[in-house]
């Protein structure tokens, strides 16, 4: 069968190592596979089928340090992975029977105690006699945070098949941000990661939810999932029907042949290994710093880091000898070190690939700020919700000018009261929630306005300071602001920390420990990825793509925003609906639609008079070498799509999710005011950002060109 299109070139930095226990850990695992009912007589594979996908191959490149029966555990764990995998395909994607493939997946974490001592129920099918085996195999060696950690990969990467199965049903392609998300699930990446510790070192439990340690895992898991997506684009797109194929998203996405999608992915590919790589030699060792670890803490991590790595390039050569995917032509895709030698061969192939992998990681660092690029372009945006405005707009108008002046917002030199009118903060409130009471919109904008005035004191303060150890400091001293249970606040000592101290006391006097822990978390979240905006600003680090919008979340304060809409839906929504693959996506897509939409009006102001580089349409300028129009274009496109979204998973996803989970009529009721707080709060953001003069070339040019108010500097804490 001729391939749909030529393999790319791979960046592979790592060399791929064999482990020497491999014909060990074949033995086992065909006898195991056997034990648990794989082989003949499953339906599913035959003994010819196991030894031609040749897993103990896989996992001999992909942990070429542990010993033998570390292996074969491994080695029998993947086996069950792609058992399952083929065997959910079979007997539920092919013959779209949702409902069979929920009450399967459904009776499988009963099979993962979180004591490896509890009974388990009697396995009725290979899938869970082969979990329920390898369950209490592994756990007993294992902390009780690693079990939780590597229980909730193994259950997303069960769950989100079902959204698979959904997409096919419905004959529905993903958009490239959703895509990216729930392939991390259902391909199952993170859950090789818990492995990867399994057979190196546990992460400490400390940093094991940290920013750092979650980029390392996410980029592994990318980069793993889009290179078989490579490699098995033609067994899943043309053979069996499947839609959930990075190749086939950027296909759709980007109107393009199959070759342009191929080679995009593989861009993006490369793009997550620079990111893993970046975040390895720089963000690990500062938390390391920060968090204090021990030495063997250090080392555990450092091995960890290690071990993806090795998977990595393990992966990739089982990619290129496993019959189970595309790999004709593999002479483009090999890494610098396995090229042909001699004269006239290795050094043309290998310079060339040196000389691209350079190019591309110093790309991202040759932006040149402050560049005129006149007003942002507005295109049509999509907006299907109505707009509605709070009747006491006015009111909170002026109260917030008092409140300002209250906190000391308005006497750091970073606002005045023009900045403060031109900002209209009140406006955006009264979009957001027009049923509020005066009281309740007057939280709102306030929040709003700390909120952005941080966002603007950070880049201004610490940025031009090139002090991002105050930074860090500031970030620490706010987090302390908000006592959780009896522990003392600090004493403010600027605008920030007297807005904070004053919102957290209103805001938290009435929520439970549990809700004030979870606002805690969001306004933590907000305020650190401010620490990570700088310091890309100080190193003129243009972010990579994927990693750019999962922080803009962050640092347009989405957790903030979603953790105070959802205190008003009550107890009447349990937390496993919040937690749900819909749920999240629903939210997600809102959150990115805002997020972008900020990117488009705000391009002249942060591209132009501030420097900036965190905005989407530089990014995406930055990673295809466009230009503004074309750029503004796909981030407009993708902006459509996070829209339509939404709509789809409002309109046929949480339905479903509602039925599954037999919600209560109070808690489907609740959750239809949630989704419209949500259209609200687009619509509001989408208003504001028309009618304020923050982003409108003449408030732009005359606060940079003309009368600027007399202020003193903002007194902030210095890291000497």
């Amino acid at each position: 069968m001729t391939q749909p299109f030529e393999l790319p070139h791979f960046y592979m930095p790592y060399p791929a190592r064999l482990n020497p226990h491999l014909e060990e850990a074949r033995a086992h695992s065909a006898r195991w596979a056997r034990d648990m009912g794989m082989l003949e007589g499953s339906g599913i594979w035959e003994q010819a089928d196991l030894d031609a996908h040749d897993y103990g191959l896989l996992c001999a490149y992909t942990h070429p340090d542990c010993d033998g029966p570390a292996l074969s555990l491994i080695t029998d764990w993947y086996v069950w992975v792609f058992f399952f995998d083929d065997h959910f395909l079979d007997m539920f994607k092919r013959t779209q029977d949702r409902a069979a493939g929920r009450a399967h997946l459904d009776r499988l974490p009963l099979f993962m105690p979180p004591d490896p001592a509890a009974e388990v129920p009697e396995p009725e099918n290979p899938v869970e006699a082969g979990l329920a085996d390898l369950w209490a195999r592994t756990v007993p060696s294992m902390s009780v945070d690693w079990r939780r950690r590597f229980a909730v990969a193994t259950e997303h990467l069960l769950n989100e098949s079902m959204w698979e199965l959904s997409n096919i049903n419905e004959g529905r392609i993903a958009n490239p941000v959703e895509y990216i998300e729930m392939r991390r699930k259902v391909g199952g990446a993170p859950w090789s990661a818990g492995l990867v510790e399994y057979a190196t070192a546990e992460v400490p439990a400390s940093v094991a939810g940290s920013r750092p340690l979650r980029v390392l895992m996410e980029t592994f898991s990318d980069a793993v999932h889009l290179r078989n997506d490579l490699f098995s684009y033609q067994r899943e797109v043309e053979d069996e029907g499947e839609n959930s194929n990075g190749v086939l998203v950027l296909e759709t996405f980007f109107g393009c042949g199959t070759q342009q999608a191929a080679d995009t992915v593989n861009d993006v590919l490369t793009s997550r290994l620079h990111q893993f790589e970046h975040t390895a030699l720089t963000e690990v060792p500062a938390l390391a710093l920060e968090q204090g670890l021990a030495p063997a803490e250090v080392a555990a991590v450092a091995a960890y880091t290690k071990g993806l790595q090795d998977w990595q390039s393990g992966g990739h050569e089982w990619h290129l000898r496993s019959s189970r995917y595309m790999n004709q032509g593999v002479a483009r895709s090999l890494a610098p070190w396995q090229l042909p030698t001699g004269p006239g061969t290795s050094a043309a192939h290998v310079g060339a690939l040196l000389t691209s992998a350079a190019a591309e990681r110093s790309r991202v660092y040759r932006h040149t700020p402050f560049q005129q690029v006149g007003p942002s372009l507005l295109p049509d945006f999509r907006m299907p919700f109505p707009l509605e405005l709070s009747p006491y707009l006015d009111d909170a108008r002026g109260r917030l000018t008092v409140w300002a002046h209250r906190m000391g917002i308005l006497l750091e030199g970073v606002w005045d009261e023009d900045k403060l009118a031109a900002y209209d903060l009140a406006l955006c409130s009264a979009g957001l929630d027009p049923d509020a009471t005066p009281e309740a919109l007057d939280l709102s904008a306030q929040w709003l306005a700390w909120g952005t005035y941080g966002d603007d004191y950070y880049p201004l303060v610490f940025g031009n300071r090139r002090d991002l150890a105050a930074a860090r400091l500031t970030t620490s001293r706010l987090s302390a602001c908000m006592p959780v249970g009896d522990e003392e606040s600090v004493v403010p000592v600027n605008a920030l920390e007297r807005g904070l101290t004053d919102l957290w006391a209103r805001t938290a006097s009435t929520m439970t420990r549990e809700q004030r822990r979870t606002l805690k978390a969001a306004i933590d979240v907000m305020t650190e990825s401010w620490v990570w905006e700088l310091s890309n600003q100080l190193q003129n680090r243009v972010p990579d793509p994927v990693d750019y919008l999962e922080m803009r979340r962050a640092t347009f304060g989405a957790d903030l925003t979603l953790s105070l809409c959802r205190m008003g839906l009550g107890p009447a929504v349990p937390p496993e609906v919040y937690r749900s693959g819909p749920v999240r996506s629903l939210e997600n897509a809102a959150v990115d639609y805002a997020c972008l939409l900020n990117d488009v009006f705000s391009y002249q102001k942060e591209i132009e008079y501030e420097g900036e580089i965190h905005n989407g349409i530089l990014v995406v300028q930055n990673f295809f070498g466009c230009d503004y129009p074309a750029a503004l274009g796909v981030v407009h496109d993708l902006m459509t799509q996070r829209m339509q979204q939404f709509e789809h998973v409002a309109a046929h996803e949480l339905p479903v999710l509602y039925d599954d989970l037999a919600l209560s009529r109070e808690a489907r009721a609740a959750m239809g005011g949630y989704v419209a707080d949500l259209q609200n709060w687009m619509a509001g953001i989408l208003n504001w950002h028309r009618e304020v003069d923050r982003y409108k070339p003449a408030f732009l040019a005359r606060r940079a060109h003309g009368f600027l108010p007399d202020r003193p500097p903002a007194p902030v804490l210095t890291s000497g």
